[in-house]
C-alpha cells in the first residue's frame, strides 16, 4: 500500500531573474514500511525532494499525496499538524536543543502532539531511549554526549511519536563507520518492529548497503530505481 505518491513534481528556485530547476518532474511511489535511500551528486535535488516529502517546502508543479491526502490542498496549519504527527526527521547536525537533556529532547517531540498523559509520555520516552542504547544517559545534555549518542537521541526523538515516515538527511555524515553501523542497525530494527517507512538522503555506501530500495537522482530526475530482495 502506498504511503507516498509524487506525480510530475517540479521545484524551481528563483535567484533574481534566473530560474534554477532543482526537480524537473519526479514520479515516485513509496510503499508503507519501505527502507529506501536517495543518492546522487551534490546539487542533484536529494535534499529538495526530502523537504517536499516532509512538508517543509512546496513544489512549483505536480502533486504530492501522503497517506491518501493531497498536500497541495492543505493549509499551512494542516501541513504543520500532519508533519508533527506523522513525520520524524533525523539530520546530520542532530539539531538537538542544547539546554535540554537527552530525555527532555525526546520528550519535547511527543509533548507537541498533546494527546498523551504524563505517565504515558514518560513510559514511551524511557522505552525508546533504552531501545536506541541510551538507558542510563537520559539526564545528559548534548555537550556531554558523543556524536553517535547525539544521533541516537535524534533517532529516539524522531521515533517516539511512532510516525508513519522518518526522513533522514545524511544521518551518518558526522559518524565513524562503527557508530554508523550501530545507528543504521537501530533504524533497521525500528523499521521491522514498528513498520515505519524510512527514506534516507545519503552519499554513504554503508547506508546504501542497508537499503532495500535505492533511488538515484541526477539533474532533478530519478535516473535509476533498484530493489533488493529482503
Amino acid at each position: 500500500m502506498a504511503l507516498l505518491e509524487l506525480k510530475g513534481v517540479k521545484k524551481i528556485y528563483q535567484q533574481g531573474k534566473i530560474e534554477i530547476p532543482a526537480l524537473r518532474g519526479i514520479d515516485l511511489t513509496v510503499g508503507k514500511g519501505e527502507f529506501t535511500t536517495v543518492f546522487g551528486p551534490s546539487g542533484s535535488g536529494k535534499t529538495t525532494l526530502l523537504n517536499i516529502i516532509g512538508c517543509l517546502d512546496k513544489p512549483t508543479g505536480g502533486r504530492v499525496e501522503f497517506d491518501g491526502r493531497e498536500l497541495g490542498t492543505l493549509s499551512k496549519k494542516e501541513l504543520a499538524l500532519l508533519r508533527r504527527h506523522n513525520i520524524g526527521f533525523v539530520f546530520q547536525s542532530y539539531n538537538l536543543i542544547p539546554v535540554l537533556t537527552a530525555y527532555e529532547n525526546v520528550e519535547f517531540a511527543i509533548r507537541l502532539i498533546g494527546k498523551h498523559s504524563k505517565d504515558e509520555i514518560r513510559e514511551r520516552v524511557l522505552k525508546i531511549l533504552a531501545a536506541v542504547g541510551l538507558a542510563g544517559l537520559e539526564n545528559r545534555r548534548p555537550n556531554e554526549l558523543s556524536g553517535g549518542q547525539k544521533q541516537r537521541v535524534a533517532i529516539a526523538r524522531a521515533l517516539v511519536k511512532e510516525p508513519k515516515l522518518v526522513l533522514a538527511d545524511e544521518p551518518t555524515a558526522n559518524l565513524d563507520s562503527k557508530t554508523s553501523q550501530e545507528v543504521l542497525e537501530i533504524m533497521v530494527k525500528m523499521n521491522k518492529e514498528l513498520g515505519t517507512t524510512f527514506i534516507f538522503s545519503t552519499h554513504d555506501p554503508q547506508v546504501m548497503a542497508y537499503a532495500r530500495r535505492m533511488l538515484e537522482i541526477r539533474d532533478g530526475l530519478i535516473s535509476d530505481d533498484k530493489r533488493r530482495e529482503s
